[in-house]
């Protein structure tokens, strides 16, 4: 279930929903998170979605976390990363969620980097490449464009391996399930 950061500070948070937040004692901190993300990635694939996790943070507390959808909601947009800047935005006190941090198991496509842009993620932190379908640094460099009026802080290949192997794992057993119907 997509989980949401509760702050007394801000008073349109959902009071009933448990805080999760990083410290030292969690290890590295993009680890860490990455690793919720990867959890959300592994409830897509037993959903019989693209194993894409999401989870946006921000000064150390999750704000949303969640997978793909697109099956389920039978909604072309409904990408992880969508999913959590849309449910963030419920309870963030603005549409902006500066000084958030974006963890994605794939590199984020066109769309969902539109999505970073246009909300103020201050960075985005994935796993693996999309060399089809990435807009952060394989296709197009979205993030860092100098033409548009935001950027966002890139890191990637936190936990490349695992995250790779999700989606490898997947459109294997998806193969064979064809390939034997």
């Amino acid at each position: 279930m997509s989980q949401y950061l509760f702050d007394p500070a801000l008073e349109s948070f959902p009071r009933d929903v448990a805080l999760q937040r990083w410290s030292a004692a969690d290890g590295d901190r993009d680890e860490y998170f990455m690793r919720m993300a990867l959890a959300e990635a592994t409830v897509a694939a037993e959903e019989g979605e693209i194993p894409i996790g999401a989870v946006l943070t921000c000064r150390d507390r999750v704000l949303a976390r969640d997978h793909n959808r697109r099956e389920q909601l039978r909604d072309p947009i409904a990408h992880a990363e969508t999913l959590v800047l849309r449910r963030a935005a419920i309870f963030y006190p603005s549409w902006r969620v500066e000084e958030a941090t974006l963890y994605v198991t794939l590199e984020p496509c066109l769309m969902c980097c539109g999505a970073i842009l246009q909300s103020r993620v201050d960075r985005l932190v994935f796993g693996a490449r999309d060399p089809k379908g990435g807009a952060a640094v394989s296709l197009y460099e979205t993030l860092s464009d100098q033409r548009f009026n935001w950027r966002a802080e890139i890191c990637e290949g936190v936990l490349q391996k695992e995250c790779s192997a999700a989606l490898v794992e997947f459109f294997r057993a998806r193969r064979l399930r064809k390939s034997k119907a």
